[in-house]
């Protein structure tokens, strides 16, 4: 029997029975009950509904609507949906289906079956699950699911000074705290009287039934009974051998049962799940719509993310990337408005660049004849042609860059530390304190436990598990080596392609942008054949990048697969460190080859060096005269941009032509044609991996700011507009576009932390190598300090380049043919080596090696300063802050005091009921003695 009761005019009674509800196969009986609040019909005249018709009852009229998260009977919630289809191989996939569904109601979960007449394509049949309250109950006890027993007394920090600047970017603190804080302790179903049960339905909140269900669906077989066959385990099977097809929970609808009993809602509107609606009473407003309206859209980009409903309604791991990445985003805003001060400097100091003054002037610049930079096809040149290229390098090559350089060496560190205090701040907020050492000890994989057939004694739990023996192990290990070493080096060899496309192309660019005759001179002044081969080949690698990405994603979850990982946290941690490698060399080898290989080793006129040798003909790569940092800015812009962009094109657009592409209407739909299973079939299937990837594309832009961002000050600011925009399109495709992921777990962001902290390190190395040695900022300052005799930049450009006899250039390196009237009998190279007739003629002077003893102080100064600064800052700020700490001790001491409390009074009841029983159990207790046993008590 279950009853709907109220008051009198603003609540009918409505009585369901049905008897089948009540006893399921091997489970325990399932007692609920249910409010629905049904206001007066004013219509009618009495204040008070019309009594159904004979034959027709209210739960008639629930059945007619089809959005719904429970069973036909109303009251059963859907905790899981299983989708098939019918197909030639459908005997065995049946047998399957047979097995494990009788398998699912053994082990106490509730099924009800959708006919395939019943969905909107006529072929899809669907499988509803529902966790009766034993079942929740004992596996919450098996997974140590933190439940609460005490409301909170432990009071909030204090206001914070100036709050209300902040107040145009909060948001409602109904929204922000969806829940009361709660002391919670690990569910033992022998104490269920110590917790806070109000509701055995409403106990457990969706995603931890959701949970439950899964860890089941996992671990249940399909083999018919007396067969032990191991691999034929788990829904994860039955979905890629194509038994089902979709295995997933439902969104949540408007809330059903508030507290007190004041939605407005009718049955039928009560039971819709329009999340792009408002409700018609605040009470009863769903959770998916609150984050759709206060966080999905891109209209709140300024406002904060409500991360505690995010967490409840995605669970703690979701949470915790939101988290991460919104933090990330507002320390990124101090580092781009620093990077946009550098760049400001850099525009303003514009007039003050004498060296680009004196390579534009016709008197200076176009009186210097250049040497060709390359064999035959490139001609001598003037050196007033790089005139552009040397202002645009100015922009980013100037004093302001060092100091930014440095800064963000610091700014990296504050972000790691600061995010460390956050991160423990969730951790407690979130009760994941002591979460690491379950995760580990109960999360194991469903493919571990069916490969690995071996059984040893686990020490700690005196249990028998599975284990990998070493040889498997061992073997595993060598042939994912292997792998790795190989696809890397597939890597470095696209690179070298790469680097012999720039070296065979720039001659081709040089005689066709610098030959009078094909009178593209106009273009020839903006375009010179360095920036030409350079975007070029920077288009061309990001095209290779995009390719490799393509494949490296299979590969490294296949070696992953391979190496059998026991835990999820332990196999996320080896994809993540096999995918970042992959990646790393992928994104990042080519700014590696601009900034410390191109223009280092390349010779001087005579004596030039070769790629592959002499035979090769690929000369190496010789930088501007004003230096090779504005090829790394080319090279960082290009990969960097094409990466978010196509990122973004690819979060955006894609499900969007996705769902016009199979005909899916979403919001056109009727809610009583569209059943809701069938509405969160049609979403996008979020993978497990689905965080890993964007972990992983976040982590890479992180390193394109840290490690090259003394050449492009600029790289925080886009970082921060794309983050802006992809914390939204990810908000809008979690609400909308995918189907509502398992909530798990994770009380910090894993691997991703250690590979964080080794890209600030090495940030701090490759900025200061690319100040030293890709920037020509130590050469200048050299010059200034040491050998100008006017104290200024003045000469500097006649300083830094050297001298070379014409009539020496071998046959091999002179151009086919003279394109400009040669006045001249020398050509000038950049470098510093004594001219022609010198004893020492063309090696390198004095100069030369107080301009690398210069560089080299400047990389160990700069390395030690800011790696003090960095460790001296991680020791001034604590990773956990005090106040988490009090709290955290104070909550366990009540949690203690508690518990303690319980098991006292739970002693007292029972030495009570003995006392109580025993005596009965010989004689009838008279009035008297029951009046004295009274007063004992």
């Amino acid at each position: 029997m279950r009853r709907i009761t109220g008051k009198a005019k603003d609540e009918t009674l409505i009585e369901l029975q049905n008897a089948s509800d009540s006893q399921v196969t091997d489970g325990p009986a399932v007692l609920t009950a249910f409010k629905i609040n049904l206001h007066s019909d004013e219509s009618s005249g009495n204040g008070l509904k019309e009594a159904p018709l004979p034959g027709h009852t209210e739960t008639d009229k629930l059945h007619s609507n089809k959005d719904t998260v429970f069973f036909r009977d109303g009251v059963r919630r859907i905790d899981f949906v299983l989708s098939y289809v019918e197909d030639k191989d459908g005997e065995k996939k049946q047998e399957r289906r047979r097995e494990f569904e009788a398998n699912l109601e053994k082990a106490g979960l509730e099924l009800e079956t959708e006919d395939k007449s019943d969905s909107k394509d006529q072929k899809t049949y669907f499988l509803k699950i529902h966790a009766p309250w034993d079942v929740l109950a004992t596996f919450a006890d098996v997974l140590k699911i933190k439940v609460p027993f005490k409301e909170s007394d432990i009071p909030h920090g204090q206001d914070v000074p100036l709050e209300w600047l902040s107040h145009p970017f909060r948001l409602p603190d109904h929204i922000m705290h969806p829940q009361p804080d709660y002391f919670t302790y690990p569910f033992d179903k022998t104490k269920t009287d110590f917790f806070l049960i109000n509701d055995k339905d409403t106990f457990f909140p969706p995603s931890t039934r959701n949970r439950i269900v899964f860890y089941i669906l996992a671990r249940c077989p399909y083999y018919k009974e007396g067969r032990k066959d191991k691999g034929k385990t788990g829904i994860k099977r039955l979905l890629s051998n194509g038994t089902y097809t979709a295995a997933f929970p439902l969104h949540d609808s408007h809330k059903l049962f508030p507290l007190g009993g004041k939605c407005d809602e009718t049955v039928l509107k009560m039971f819709t799940c329009r999340y792009w609606k408002k409700a018609r009473n605040a009470e009863c407003e769903s959770e998916r719509y609150n984050l759709y309206k206060h966080w999905a859209r891109f209209l709140c980009f300024y406002k904060e993310q409500p991360l505690n409903l995010i967490r409840k309604y995605y669970g703690e791991k979701i949470g915790i990337y939101f988290a991460w990445l919104g933090f990330y985003t507002e320390m990124l805003f101090f580092a781009a408005v620093m990077g946009l001060i550098c760049f400001t400097y850099g525009v303003l100091s514009y007039d003050d660049n004498i060296s680009s003054k004196e390579i534009c002037n016709p008197e200076i610049g176009g009186s210097i004849v250049m040497c060709p930079l390359c064999d035959k096809k490139c001609p001598f040149w003037k050196l007033n042609s790089t005139c552009l290229s040397s202002w645009q390098s100015h922009l980013f090559d100037n004093e302001g860059t060092v100091f930014f350089a440095i800064f963000m060496g610091i700014w990296v560190t504050l972000f790691l530390e600061f995010w460390k205090r956050r991160q423990a701040r969730l951790e407690y907020e979130w009760d994941l304190v002591d979460f690491e050492e379950e995760q580990q000890q109960l999360q194991i994989r469903p493919e571990f436990e069916i490969r690995c057939t071996n059984r040893r004694l686990n020490r700690i739990t005196q249990e028998m598990e599975p284990y990998l023996p070493v040889t498997s192990k061992c073997a595993r290990f060598s042939l994912s080596a292997a792998a790795v070493i190989f696809w890397i080096s597939l890597i470095v060899a696209c690179i070298i392609g790469v680097i012999a496309y720039r070296l065979a192309v720039y001659a081709a660019f040089a005689s066709i942008i610098k030959d009078p005759m094909r009178k593209i001179q106009l273009v020839g002044r903006f375009i010179t054949p360095q920036l030409a081969t350079s975007v070029t080949a920077s288009c061309i690698n990001f095209v290779i990048i995009m390719i490799l990405n393509f494949f490296y994603e299979r590969v490294a979850v296949w070696i992953t697969d391979l190496e059998i990982p026991k835990t999820h946290l332990e196999y996320e941690n080896r994809l993540t460190m096999k995918m970042f490698l992959f990646q790393f060399v992928n994104y990042y080898s080519s700014c590696f080859y601009v900034a410390f290989f191109k223009g280092k080793f390349v010779g001087y006129p005579g004596e030039y060096s070769y790629m592959f040798g002499k035979w090769s003909n690929l000369r190496n790569e010789e930088c501007d005269p004003g230096g090779c940092l504005i090829e790394l800015t080319t090279q960082l812009v290009i990969v960097m941009t094409g990466k978010q962009l196509c990122g973004n094109i690819q979060e955006a657009l894609l499900p969007l032509i996705r769902n016009w592409w199979s005909g899916r209407r979403g919001r056109h739909n009727p809610e009583n044609h569209y059943s809701r299973w069938e509405q969160d079939h049609v979403l996008q299937n979020f993978s497990q991996l689905g965080l890993f990837y964007e972990y992983l594309e976040m982590v890479v832009q992180f390193g394109f700011i840290t490690l090259f961002v003394a050449s492009f000050p600029l790289a925080p600011l886009l970082a921060l507009f794309n983050n802006i925009l992809e914390i939204r399109v990810d908000a809008w495709k979690f609400t909308t576009q995918f189907k509502r992921p398992m909530a798990s777990k994770a009380r910090n962001i894993g691997a991703w932390q250690e590979i964080l902290n080794a890209v600030a390190i090495l940030s701090v190395v490759t900025n200061a190598f690319i100040m030293a040695f890709t920037s020509d900022m130590i050469p200048r300052m050299v010059y200034l300090y040491a050998y100008s005799k006017e104290s200024s930049m003045r000469g500097y450009v006649n300083n830094s380049l050297s001298i070379y006899n014409i009539s020496q250039i071998p046959e091999r390196n002179m151009p086919e043919d003279n394109w400009f009237d040669n006045a001249t009998s020398t050509c000038r190279y950049r470098d510093y080596r004594y001219p022609p007739g010198h004893q020492r003629e063309y090696t390198h002077t004095m100069q030369f090696w107080h301009i690398l003893a210069a560089k080299m102080a400047f990389i160990i100064i700069m390395e030690h300063v800011v790696f003090v600064v960095k460790f001296f800052v991680a020791w001034m700020i604590p990773d956990v802050p005090s106040d988490v700490k009090a709290r955290i001790k104070r909550e366990r001491y009540l949690i203690q005091e508690y518990l303690h409390n319980y098991e006292v009074e739970q002693l007292k009841l029972q030495l009570s009921a003995s006392f109580i029983t025993e005596p009965q159990s010989e004689m009838t207790l008279t009035p008297d003695k029951h009046e004295a046993l009274s007063e004992c008590l």
